[in-house]
């Protein structure tokens, strides 16, 4: 079966320059090789193993003399790569190996999925590199668990789509999902069977699945963001450690979905010195830059607490070399430089945000009427919550992060992040069936540059992608609003 041959540009995220030469199609033989500088050697297995499944070839792996070109040279930018397909071979080109990494991915989309007898690559040139530094997406493993080899398999998931941060929100009023150091309880009582909405998200990593996950992620250029909650969202911490509560008493565990119920309380040293150990065992476990201190929905904080537990809290990951992020609640108090408010309401503007932009803070983009991925498609979806409207897939792409607030414009962005809250989920065909196809979507958005973005293309590169992903096993939606082609087409 011959493949079908794709358009140079037919990938998402949208490429920044796509220059296409019908004349230079290269036809992958049965001899094709790819060859590397010996620095690309892992990114030159990674597309000898892609080529040898398409194909069925061999396709060894040399030093010199391939077809396949990879190699570590030009660009000054990280994420930037070139892809040069000619008649007689085909180059991939960039200054790192995430660039590199990224040339991979969308020399995938232009390779069939599954096997093919006869493979040809479109012939033209891409160059290209992303609008924003953070693409990223959350996945909520405080109201249910979801495991490492399934969490792995989401990683491989949305590096496809050059998503590179997976922020984890990791602990929750119905469980705690991290393994703590010098405090076993948090996982013993509020980690196990029974936890997550409606008692059936349990489990939690430990120390070593989790350095193992950031591990596996740092391979596939994926940044792993921890999230520790605070200060509210902490009735799980406080039914395992009732010594955190205000009056000492024992709490009962919850496992419906309410929240602004629970509250450290900010005028007590102990509640500092747990969450000072946290902050430090978390930081110590993840090498790359950012902790998540949460700091949303502290309904029951009074607003002058609120205050004195931020100023004492955000300078922690600072103090364990880590910037801290948190949802934009956080601005409401002065910021450490380095800090990052994540804004995730539906408001039309706030006034924190406009003022930490106009400090110098980098934001991150969520809004949560367009980049939720627990809202629902439709009125009629099966999964997802509706408080912030349904969001469909379309709505989830027709919009830019630098119009969104006023006060924070494209030079105040951080990037944008695609959130997964839990409560409705059960399953990893749940996870799939919510982020895709809007995941690519906000994927696009954070890549492409905002004049080349186009809704109608978008569809017509998704639809194409629908094969694919029936190929994967992905449990995606099919949603009305893409015409889908059919896994023949």
């Amino acid at each position: 079966m011959r493949a079908t041959l794709r358009r140079l540009g037919d990938v998402i995220p949208l490429p920044v320059s796509v220059r296409p030469e019908a004349a230079a199609n290269f036809q992958v033989s049965p001899t094709v090789a790819v060859s590397a500088d010996p620095a690309a050697a892992g990114i030159a297995e990674q597309v000898a193993e892609l080529l040898r499944r398409v194909t069925g070839h061999p396709v060894p792996v040399t030093e010199a003399g391939g077809s396949i070109k990879i190699l570590l040279e030009g660009y000054d930018k990280n994420e930037a790569y070139r892809i040069d397909v000619a008649a007689t071979g085909v180059t991939l080109r960039a200054a790192t190996e995430q660039g590199l990494f990224n040339a991979l991915q969308t020399l995938r989309q232009l390779l069939p999925e599954g096997r093919a007898d006869e493979v040809v690559l479109p012939g033209g040139t891409i160059e290209d590199e992303p609008r924003f530094a953070y693409r990223g997406t959350m996945l909520d493993l405080a109201r249910h668990f979801f495991t490492p080899d399934e969490i792995k398999s989401y990683l491989d998931q949305i590096v496809q789509f050059k998503i590179n941060h997976l922020h984890l929100h990791l602990s929750d009023d119905q469980g705690w999902r991290l393994e703590i150091p010098g405090w076993p309880r948090l996982t013993e009582v509020s980690g196990g069977e029974g936890t997550g909405v409606d008692g059936v998200g349990g489990g939690f990593l430990t120390t070593a699945e989790y350095t193992d996950l950031v591990a596996y992620a740092e391979r596939r250029f994926v940044t792993i963001v921890p999230e520790i909650d605070l200060p509210g969202h902490v009735n799980a911490a406080q039914v395992a450690y009732p010594e955190l509560t205000c009056d000492g008493e024992q709490l009962t565990a919850r496992t419906d979905a309410e929240v602004g119920y629970s509250s450290l309380c900010a005028n007590r040293e102990e509640t500092y010195a747990f969450v000072e150990d946290v902050i430090r065992e978390v930081a110590a476990l993840t090498p790359g830059p950012f902790l998540h201190i949460g700091g949303d929905e502290a309904f029951s904080t009074p607003p002058e607490d609120y205050r004195t537990f931020l100023n004492r809290v955000l300078p922690m990951p600072g103090k364990y070399g880590k910037r801290a992020v948190g949802w934009h609640e956080m601005a409401a108090v002065e910021l450490p430089p380095s800090a990052v408010p994540q804004y995730w309401r539906i408001e039309p503007a706030d006034d924190g945000v406009a003022r930490a932009a106009r400090d110098g803070h980098q934001v991150i983009m969520s809004p949560a009427d367009r980049s939720y991925l627990d809202m629902k498609y439709d009125k009629d979806s099966p999964l997802g919550l509706d408080w912030a409207g349904v969001v469909g897939v379309e709505r989830s792409y027709d919009w830019d992060p630098a119009d969104r607030l006023p006060g924070v414009g494209e030079e105040s962005l951080l990037g944008v992040e695609a959130p997964l809250w839990s409560e409705t989920l059960r399953s990893p065909a749940d996870v799939e069936f919510m982020a895709f196809p809007r995941l690519p979507a906000i994927a696009e958005i954070g890549w492409t540059p905002r004049a080349a973005r186009d809704w109608a293309s978008f569809q017509a590169r998704v639809a194409a992608f629908g094969p694919r992903w029936t190929t994967q096993g992905v449990n995606f939606h099919r949603s009305r609003e893409i015409d889908w082609e059919s896994p023949e087409g």
